[in-house]
């Protein structure tokens, strides 16, 4: 399967504030994406179905207190966009 990741606006306005300052997270974002691309439910992402008013996104952890928020849509039989929603803390995001 063919996976491409779509950066949402407010999901690249989020990740520029979660960032500003702090280049270890900023890899570990990096790292988690590209884990997601290659598998959104690897063991690792702890990746989940949201509910309520988010119903229908998935979310998966980058460490202990940051999730990121997506959908995943299918453009074709073999291409799926992962697209990014939003990224931040627990409370942030939810």
């Amino acid at each position: 399967m063919n996976r491409q990741l779509v950066w949402h606006k407010s999901f690249l306005r989020a990740f520029k504030k979660l960032t500003k300052r702090n280049a270890v997270l900023e890899e570990k974002i990096f790292t988690t994406l590209q884990l997601l691309t290659d598998n959104p439910f690897h063991p690792l992402l702890d990746t989940h179905k949201l509910h309520g008013t988010l119903l229908g996104y998935w979310a998966c952890s980058v460490e202990y207190d940051c999730r990121i928020v997506f959908v995943i849509e299918k453009e074709k039989s073999t291409i799926e966009n992962i697209i990014l929603i939003d990224i931040g803390t627990h409370d942030e995001v939810y």
